[in-house]
């Protein structure tokens, strides 16, 4: 498995992000652009179960290819950082891709009607915004998971197939529960 160098990313909300955290386990997330309803689908059930992932050692870190200003409307109910990333400079370095098979997979095809239709609720609640008809960045971006051990080492990844195919919580606490404790250090 490779290693991250240690940096500090800037979150959209101001805040320093170290990755890794010397401390715990990282879960850096790659996601598509601000407003995107298949992600904010995936996010929410992040959200509802953010203490049990806390609690597990992990620290949520998501990174969308859409500038700050932008996703800072979408982002501020959110319990962990999020990064801007718009020249894709982090996900280049991942290696997480676009293609059009993000949105094209079949396999897909339900979630993007659920998470449209969510999406459409909530906006006419007035408890959403809708995102970009052009978002920076383009439509068709892939999810990225990696686990990242406080030293650096990649403990596990996931390259997505299609723009709903990234880890469940519980597959994400079952790959943190499975990482040795001298490993983290």
């Amino acid at each position: 498995m490779r290693t991250v160098d240690p940096r500090e990313l800037t979150a959209v909300s101001g805040r320093p992000v170290a990755v890794p955290d010397p401390h715990r386990l990282v879960h850096l997330q790659f996601r598509r652009f601000a407003g995107c309803p298949v992600c904010n689908l995936h996010l929410r059930s992040v959200v509802r179960r953010h203490e049990e992932i806390e609690a597990a050692g992990v620290r949520e870190v998501v990174v969308f290819h859409s500038p700050a200003a932008e996703l800072a409307e979408h982002v501020s109910d959110l319990p962990f950082e999020v990064i801007a990333d718009p020249d894709k400079r982090l996900y280049a370095e991942f290696g997480v891709e676009s293609a059009a098979r993000s949105l094209a997979d079949p396999r897909v095809w339900g979630t993007i009607v659920r998470a449209v239709a969510v999406s459409a609720w909530s906006l006419l609640r007035g408890r959403g915004r809708g995102p970009a008809l052009k978002p920076h960045g383009g439509r068709f971006g892939l999810p990225g998971d990696f686990l990242i051990a406080p030293a650096g080492r990649v403990v596990a990844a996931k390259y997505g197939e299609h723009a709903y195919d990234q880890w469940s919580v519980d597959e994400l606490l079952t790959l943190a529960a499975r990482v040795p404790k001298a490993a983290d250090m």
